[in-house]
């Protein structure tokens, strides 16, 4: 890849999954999957979420194989397939342990460069906030040649659940992401604060607040948008062998 990655570059790449059929998920960590060999796993069920419009009994799936002494199950459920809003297949990343890594990957190749600037350090759970009691996904420190110098508090939030084409968070009350909107008006404006909703499927151009979800953090995500909390939806597609950058959505306040 040179230059600056389009829509459809792969911005991590790893061994090809194994793909599968979901039987059920159940104590919220673990689901069932038979494999095309016809033996039925456990994988390991990394979003402990609704998964609202994601989980359904049957569909297609792919699992990471990646036994260790140091983990109990050796499959990790990555990504469901999905009827898109297009009506066509779509396949959804549903591991909650990605987006950060993700989304690192996304500013580390340039991606959004044009909405942050040149960036010339990225540290990762940065303690931050009242009593430093938080951690900040990911802390950007600006280029020289970046025209504002405030460092950049980055918040990666994974998005699965949609409505149409557009593309909602939170899917369920989610007191952790309403406090993480209160920390993130904090650090202004000495320094700038970043919304990063992690799309992961290709099948949506907006994204909006949950609001019949998690109506206190509807109000909360336009006050911080008011108060100047930046938000850059972005979005992703899913392969066998990698992640595909899909370029920005747009933000529908409503």
């Amino acid at each position: 890849m040179t230059g600056l990655p389009s829509p459809g570059d792969a911005l991590l790449r790893f061994e090809p999954l194994t793909e599968g059929v979901l039987l059920k998920r159940y104590k919220r960590f673990l689901a069932d999957v038979e494999l095309s060999s016809g033996e039925t796993v456990t994988a390991h069920c990394a979003n402990t979420g609704p998964m609202t419009g994601v989980l359904i009994p049957g569909q297609r799936v792919r699992l990471r194989f990646a036994p260790s002494p140091k983990r109990k199950l050796a499959w990790t459920w990555e990504q469901a397939e999905v009827p898109g809003a297009d009506g066509q297949p779509c396949w959804v990343g549903i591991n909650t342990a990605l987006p950060n890594r993700l989304v690192r990957a996304t500013v580390e190749a340039g991606c959004l460069e044009a909405q942050l600037g040149a960036i010339a350090g990225i540290r990762a759970e940065v303690a931050y906030g009242t009593n430093k009691r938080s951690r900040i996904d990911l802390l950007l420190t600006p280029a020289e040649q970046n025209p504002d110098q405030r460092p950049i508090y980055l918040e990666v939030k994974n998005t699965t659940w949609t409505d149409g084409s557009t593309a909602l968070f939170p899917d369920t009350v989610t007191e952790r992401g309403q406090k993480h909107l209160i920390e993130l008006m904090g650090v202004l404006p000495d320094a700038r604060a970043v919304l990063v909703p992690c799309l992961s499927r290709p099948d949506v151009t907006a994204f909006a607040p949950g609001d019949s979800a998690d109506p206190r953090y509807g109000e909360l995500f336009r006050q911080a948008t008011i108060s100047g909390v930046e938000v850059l939806p972005c979005c992703f597609s899913f392969s066998a062998d990698a992640v595909h950058w899909q370029g920005t959505r747009l933000v529908d306040l409503g």
